[in-house]
């Protein structure tokens, strides 16, 4: 991973932490699920088809929807005779130790696999008529997975890079974006230039990609003449504090991370909405995630076939509004686009 996308990552595992439990989500994970033999999360179905309970066991931080996929025989061929044959689709996921809502966690059930990544993958092996078996782990032994075998998918959160296509093949479903959260009472909206955020005070994690974008525009804004604040909290909690205070005018936070608080708060009289998102890849490039298999393995593009088809049938859409990540949507799931460039390593 990019030490860059590396950071992002922690920074969202790390960040959800303290709203895990303010969620009343459990924190601890399992090293594998196999969701058709436990009956969680995917519902029986007419024969051919598979009904998917997008967004099961998630404590709130969801809307439940029942998603019937039928098996698509022209995609089914296009998968490898071997993988076929098995029956099976092995789903890796690097979501230990904490998870990462709303992207991944232990739902309510405290053994069940949810979140937007997962159930992507259970809707993809429904395409491919085949069993999905969930493989948590950590990060890195998500990549080992892959590597050996014991994961034919990855489904993590994993961002589209120069650097790792030279061992990946990459079927992209979801922007990689950054994301400014604000209270909902804010008039406030970033326009993607560095000129909206003058006189503004906004807090970021220290050490993360969002800092170093952060920083940039403040660069900018000091040659202009104009000023931007950058506040730095102890945790998730405080800078929540912050912002329901009006200490801060926003917090620049992975955009998953604000749909997730978005969707807690949604209800409280401290409720918070997105004032803008920015490509995690900077200005130039829209950063993408990606379900990740080994390199020529034969998988990438029935992969990117299913996502297309969900897509065109309305179940990609469902998904994404059910873990409110509808603005991170793509038009259409493309074979290893240009990812982060190695200088953006």
């Amino acid at each position: 991973m990019s030490s860059a996308g590396s950071r992002r990552i922690r920074v969202i595992t790390a960040g959800f932490a303290l709203l895990t439990l303010a969620g009343g989500l459990t924190a601890c994970g399992s090293d594998s699920t196999d969701d058709a033999g436990s009956g969680k999360g995917t519902a029986p179905a007419a024969a051919g088809s598979t009904t998917v309970t997008v967004g099961a066991l998630s404590n709130g931080a969801a809307t439940p929807v029942d998603l019937t996929v039928p098996e698509v025989a022209a995609i089914r061929a296009e998968l490898p005779p071997a993988v076929v044959k098995e029956g099976t689709l092995t789903i890796g996921l690097g979501l230990l130790p904490s998870g990462s809502p709303p992207l991944g966690f232990v739902g309510s059930d405290q053994k069940t696999l949810t979140g937007s990544e997962p159930d992507l993958g259970r809707l993809v092996a429904a395409v491919f008529g085949l069993k999905p078996v969930l493989n948590n782990a950590t990060w890195d032994n998500l990549f080992v997975g892959i590597d050996s075998g014991k994961n034919q998918l990855g489904f993590s959160n994993i961002t589209d890079t120069e650097q790792r296509k030279t061992k990946y093949d990459f079927a992209c479903y979801r922007q990689d974006n950054l994301g400014f959260e604000v209270s909902k009472s804010s008039t406030w909206n970033f326009d993607g230039t560095a000129a909206s955020l003058a006189g503004k005070t906004v807090a970021v994690g220290a050490g993360t990609n969002q800092e170093k974008i952060l920083q940039a525009w403040q660069a900018t804004l000091k040659g202009e003449g104009k000023k931007l604040t950058i506040k730095y909290f102890p945790d998730n909690n405080s800078t929540y504090l912050a912002l329901n205070s009006g200490k801060i005018d926003a917090y620049f936070t992975p955009n998953p991370a604000v749909a997730y608080h978005v969707r807690l708060t949604e209800k409280t009289p401290n409720a918070t909405r997105s004032g803008g998102k920015y490509s995690g890849a900077g200005a130039t490039l829209q950063g993408l995630i990606c379900a990740t298999t080994k390199k020529d393995d034969g998988l990438v593009k029935p992969t990117a076939d299913a996502i297309n088809y969900l897509i065109k049938n309305g179940d990609y859409a469902k998904l994404l509004a059910a873990w409110n990540l509808s603005d991170e949507a793509v038009a259409t799931s493309q074979v290893n686009p240009p990812g982060l460039p190695l200088d953006n390593a």
